[in-house]
């Protein structure tokens, strides 16, 4: 049973990180109905920026973070300004393919500054462990539970207060809609561009402290894909569902199957992701709480 518990606290810890990672996708989507392929690459370069502040620069920790969103921020507009605006009104699937090609860019930008070694970004939230019915969960883990709960809120927040958010909610729902009620629509792109990138810094961030942050990070974010397919590519609280769903289907498979089911071979747990995706998608092609698209003819 503490086995069990104890991939469940794993699991919840790294859903965490994924639901991150994937809010950043849900929020592009939204906006542009456009799927960025683009995240895992601004997950890269958001890290590095913190690790390079925290480390080389040696700042307090919580400077680093506060100017690397900054950064984060401004490379999200940047990328929007000069690549995402000009393909407005193409088809969709041209600006998709495009954002394949930016995190091809990006990410060769991003490894080349951090190199091909391990960087240690340290471990800011402690390196020890709260013991608590037998489980050993890590200051770490709970750090992140607790930012994905504050940052979420500050989101929800933010679309529903805000005259920003309500902006971005109006262009989500009707593009056309918002022009004629003088809403930015750009200004919303922009901007969902840049919370993107400051959730992926986030991402980064969690996934580099303690175990050292490597290029091995962008591969980890693209689980965060078959988050939102579950989910649903449009909803915020699916994005949460879905990285409970996958990552603790991940920290269970790891758990279980080397004793279970080792047939299946080494290293199942990082195919689970998908499995569950194909599985979700066989009965609710839209994710669980994807808003259906119905087509007149």
């Amino acid at each position: 049973m503490t086995q069990f518990l104890q991939a469940l606290v794993n699991g919840v810890s790294l859903a965490s990180i994924y639901a991150l990672i994937a809010l950043g996708f849900v929020i592009i989507y939204k906006s542009m109905q456009v799927l960025n392929f683009a995240q895992p690459a601004l997950l890269l370069l958001g890290g590095y920026w913190v690790l390079y502040f925290a480390t080389v620069w040696g700042w307090a920790f919580p400077l680093a973070i506060v100017v690397g969103a900054l950064f984060a921020a401004a490379t999200g507009v940047i990328v929007e300004r000069t690549t995402l605006r000009p393909m407005v009104g193409k088809p969709v699937f041209a600006v998709a393919i495009l954002t394949i090609g930016l995190n091809t860019v990006i990410s060769v930008i991003a490894l080349d500054l951090m190199g091909v070694e391990i960087r240690q970004m340290g471990d800011p939230w402690g390196f020890g462990f709260v013991e608590f019915g037998g489980l050993n969960i890590a200051h770490r883990q709970i750090a992140a539970i607790v930012a994905v709960a504050v940052l979420v809120g500050l989101l929800l927040a933010f679309f529903k207060y805000s005259r920003l958010g309500l902006a971005m909610r109006a262009t989500a729902f009707d593009q056309e809609v918002a022009l004629t009620q003088g809403v930015s629509v750009s200004t919303v792109f922009a901007l969902s561009w840049a919370i993107a990138a400051v959730l992926a810094m986030f991402g980064g961030v969690f996934l580099g402290s303690g175990v050292g942050f490597e290029r091995s990070a962008a591969v980890t974010a693209l689980k965060a894909l078959p988050v939102v397919v579950v989910g649903g590519l449009d909803s915020i609280a699916g994005a949460i569902v879905g990285a409970l769903l996958v990552a603790v289907s991940e920290t269970l498979a790891a758990t279980y199957q080397p004793e279970y089911a080792p047939f299946l071979g080494k290293g199942f747990s990082q195919l689970v992701p998908y499995v569950v995706m194909l599985l979700v998608l066989l009965f609710k092609p839209y994710g669980l709480f994807g808003t259906k698209e119905i087509e007149r003819v």
